[in-house]
């Protein structure tokens, strides 16, 4: 993959994208398809899933057995190859103490951020999704519509390849046809649960996830995803023609090297360096966005992590998407005469409506799993099938607005060190022969199910800038401010009740604990790893940061194109709207380069 210097990069350009993840990654394949010259600068270091991923390496071969360590919080495998819940010299603070208001901030310090260790579940939002304060009186709308949306979410869908499947179900909108591939079969676990959620009234049905389980059609999609553009057409062709179908040997987690999930170094990166318009720029940690008198974003200035030495180019306009609180981070600390309180902050909601996903979990064992033929379950590196929301219209009776999907954790993958952990509750404990055939009775026999939930912005979650510290580079870093509600302790009680109800129903053997302190249950905040908000898009200036296309109030010219912009935060993972958000964003700011009104 060509890289530059800072020494080679040009001293202007059309655009500056900051950040080469989901946002950062889909403006800039979005702009250099249409001609559009671009400087990416990354804050980490250069990444090449395609050499340094791990396929094929077993837990033996790894210290620990690739267990979890404070340094590699997902495992020795994990993608993240610099990064995590701390990173050295680069600090952030919270307001409190206290273990239940205390964010945790996951940043990944690498080329294609973190596309890279994600969990590929690609879930669109639906309408009511965005006119959430219409539909119940609390949040934010959204100043657009699903509709909007719905032909970017396609066009995302064909480029990275999501398999799924078209149900009909409420507020989960189906793709156009043609779009999806098709899913991985069910699992024994989840097909079990799939069987006794139908009597309970829970819907399970294939999960979305950006995987490929056929071969994209190099012939006909890229004229459906650049119709008229035949460069682009031919860029993106031969781009698929280089990624393979998956053939569920390696958790996804560790990246892939044949291409067959998304990440932005391998899907978004190459056809966007292969047209020639795109430098590209690790190591590159962004100070600050720089204005003339008039309030017009005239470049960026940044430092070169190598060298300590600081660079400044100019554009006609920059795209921040450099993840929702990094961005927020950016923005704040571009103060200037014009924009004293941080730039696209002159109304005061820079870092407000900070929103996280509301999680938690319960397990059990299910003897009906017990002692099944050993087989490859493997799959697509995760869950197979999951519940969207299916109680739209019950919030009076539930005691909590919104709602909450389930992931179906049931799969037998490759041990590891940890793996027989659970079984002295079962077996008192052992050792030798015995250990190892209670190993293979037992392994594959536990059943987890996740809840992932919308939490509604509130004033006691933000984030602002620490009044003392700052991280190595001399940047004054953020602190966070947190506090979930009772919207979200309720909804989470519930999330437990169902868990326990489900697994019971599929046979646990004990019964699960459903505890309904919703206070205690709730995971702890960041923990989820969806952060969004903080930047958040309106009809007007004096109730948001930016406008429908990203672009900032106070500077027409600078584009938020991650989940900074989430005026709300619904129950489906974000990175699938991310996409279609930059590229819509994307396009627009083409088109006002085309009329000349940037």
């Amino acid at each position: 993959m060509p890289l530059v210097s800072a020494s080679t990069t040009h001293p202007a350009y059309d655009v500056i994208v900051i950040g080469s993840g989901a946002g950062g990654g889909q403006a800039a394949y979005t702009l250099t398809m249409e001609g559009a010259k671009v400087l990416m600068l990354e804050a980490g270091r250069h990444y090449d899933p395609i050499t340094e991923t791990p396929m094929f390496q077993l837990p033996s071969h790894a210290p620990l057995r690739g267990a979890n360590t404070p340094d590699k919080a997902n495992g020795f495998y994990d993608a993240t190859v610099d990064g995590g819940w701390e990173i050295p010299g680069e600090p952030y603070t919270n307001a409190t103490a206290d273990s239940a208001t205390r964010f945790h901030w996951w940043r990944a310090r690498m080329l294609g951020g973190r596309t890279n260790h994600w969990t590929r579940i690609a879930l669109r939002n639906g309408p009511y999704d965005f006119k959430p304060h219409t539909r119940d009186g609390l949040g934010f709308d959204w100043p657009l519509t699903y509709d909007e949306l719905a032909p970017y979410y396609d066009k995302v869908e064909l480029l990275i390849g999501v398999h799924g499947t078209n149900e009909g179900i409420e507020n989960a909108p189906d793709s156009s046809p043609g779009v999806l591939q098709p899913p991985p079969k069910a699992r024994a676990g989840e097909l079990l649960a799939q069987h006794h959620a139908r009597k309970l009234g829970i819907p399970i049905i294939p999960i979305r996830r950006a995987v490929l389980t056929a071969k994209q059609d190099a012939d006909t999609l890229p004229a459906r995803i650049h119709p008229g553009n035949l460069r682009a057409q031919r860029l993106l062709a031969d781009s698929m023609r280089t990624r393979a179908v998956c053939f569920w040997a390696t958790p996804c987690g560790r990246g892939c090297s044949i291409r067959a999930t998304y990440q932005s170094p391998t899907v978004h990166l190459p056809p966007a360096l292969a047209s020639g318009n795109l430098d590209l720029l690790p190591n590159a940690m962004v100070r600050e966005i720089t204005v003339n008198a008039a309030g017009r974003a005239t470049g960026v200035v940044w430092i070169d992590k190598l060298t300590g030495t600081e660079h400044a180019r100019s554009a006609r306009a920059i795209v921040v998407a450099g993840g929702a609180c990094e961005s927020v981070r950016l923005l704040l600390n571009s103060r200037s005469a014009h924009f004293p309180d941080g730039l696209g902050n002159t109304h005061g909601f820079l870092g407000r409506r900070l929103m996280e996903t509301v999680g938690t979990s319960l397990g059990a064992y299910i003897p009906a799993l017990e002692n099944l033929p050993p087989h490859n379950d493997d799959g697509a590196g995760g869950p197979h099938v999951y519940a969207p929301w299916w109680l739209h219209h019950e919030a009076e009776r539930l005691g909590f607005p919104r709602g909450y999907h389930i992931d179906v954790i049931a799969q037998r993958r490759m041990p590891t060190v940890t793996t027989g952990t659970n079984l002295e509750a079962l077996n008192g404990g052992n050792y030798g022969r015995q250990f190892k055939a209670d190993q293979r009775r037992y392994y594959g026999a536990f059943v987890n199910l996740a809840g992932r939930g919308e939490m509604i912005p509130n004033e006691h979650s933000f984030c602002t800038l620490d009044p003392t510290l700052k991280d190595r580079w001399g940047l004054p870093v953020l602190r966070f401010h947190w506090r979930w509600s009772d919207h979200e302790t309720r909804q989470v009680a519930h999330m437990r009740r169902t868990f326990a109800e489900l697994l019971t129903a599929m046979g646990a053997k004990s019964a699960p604990s459903s505890s309904d302190d919703g206070a205690k249950a709730i995971g702890a905040p960041g923990r989820v790893n969806h952060e969004v908000g903080g930047a958040t898009m309106g009809d007007a200036p004096e109730n948001s940061v930016t406008n429908a296309w990203g672009q900032l109030w106070d500077a027409k010219n600078v584009v938020v194109a991650d989940a900074a912009t989430f005026a709300s935060n619904s129950e489906k993972n974000p990175t699938l709207t991310i996409m279609a958000l930059a590229w819509r964003a994307c396009d627009h700011l083409l088109a006002e380069f085309r009329r000349g009104d940037l």
